[in-house]
């Protein structure tokens, strides 16, 4: 169920066809439909729906032939052995009119247009992520393949997805991250949903110049990013004493740790592995005496400033 509801999530945005090449013959699957045309010959031309089982009925031939995963040329070769029992030399032409045979493959999740693609060709997870416009900057580098039918007429192995599929947990998937797309960049067939998985968070708060949060790329964030992220500290941040507030597992209470700013921006201690939902609030450094005196001369907030005159 919970799949049908990510397909109606997606079925708002426009489908998408990645056409076929002149190299990749399409091939036929059951609910396509076949138009076969004579030349001369009205009464051997017609057309009609590939069944459940990949057979097309043909006249002469009570169980039909076999379609399934034949090119239009492999099929019109069949009906002709069918057709020339009756007709001698026959001319004929085959084509799939509707290809309804494989469902669209399904991209969703960071990217820039999540949306429903209909193959009539190979397609490998890099082009369909491109495709649908790449991942967002909100995208944690992790990919989620979902193989939700059976190859029909791939010759690939799919021993490691019917595995996945054998335990019970539902339909088998596999994750991948895109830096490993470089060196494997794997088929998706019709049928796959592509879930292209959000960053987990870090919170900055307190004294930096954009508070907020900000997303663990992939292969991880230090401390020191985050806060560049977060456009630096203020100049009233206290440095050497900065929170990092942490989940502790199996308990409510958080894990608080101190961490010296400086000591880490000068190297002499290694910067600190961020987790997601890490909080990492700056404090306000205490006001030093020449601060205080400066307010005083200068005015405080909402009260009327001294002017300085120069000697």
């Amino acid at each position: 169920m919970k799949f049908v509801f990510l397909l109606l999530l997606i079925a708002i945005s426009a489908s998408a066809v990645l056409a076929q090449t002149a190299t990749q013959a399409y091939l036929i699957g059951p609910g396509d439909k076949v138009v076969v045309k004579t030349l001369g010959e009205e009464e051997f031309s017609w057309e009609g729906w590939v069944d459940e089982n990949g057979r097309f009925q043909v006249p002469f031939k009570q169980q039909g032939v076999m379609a399934k995963c034949l090119t239009e040329e492999q099929l019109r070769v069949e009906i002709i052995k069918v057709v020339s029992t009756q007709l001698r030399r026959p001319q004929m032409s085959v084509f799939v009119s509707e290809r309804k045979s494989r469902p669209p493959v399904t991209v969703y999740g960071e990217v820039r247009s999540p949306q429903q693609v209909a193959l009539t060709r190979r397609a490998t997870l890099r082009e369909l992520i491109a495709f649908a416009g790449g991942p967002t900057k909100e995208a944690s580098g992790m990919i989620q393949v979902t193989r939700t039918q059976p190859l029909m007429c791939s010759e690939d192995s799919e021993e490691d997805w019917k595995a996945l599929a054998d335990r019970g947990v539902g339909f088998p998937s596999r994750l991948y991250s895109m830096s490993s797309l470089r060196d494997t960049n794997p088929e998706i067939h019709p049928g796959d949903i592509i879930d292209i998985q959000k960053a987990a968070v870090v919170y900055v708060v307190g004294e930096v110049n954009k508070p907020g949060e900000v997303f663990i790329p992939e292969g991880g964030l230090r401390l020191l990013q985050a806060l560049a992220m977060a456009s630096g500290t203020t100049r009233e941040a206290k440095r050497k004493q900065l929170q990092l507030i942490r989940r502790k597992e199996g308990t409510a209470q958080p894990e608080v740790i101190t961490v010296n700013y400086g000591t880490i921006k000068k190297g002499e201690i290694e910067d600190v592995i961020l987790q997601p939902y890490d909080i990492i609030e700056v404090g306000k450094a205490k006001e030093s005496v020449g601060d205080i005196f400066l307010k005083t001369l200068t005015g405080l907030p909402g009260r009327v400033p001294i002017p300085i005159r120069p000697f």
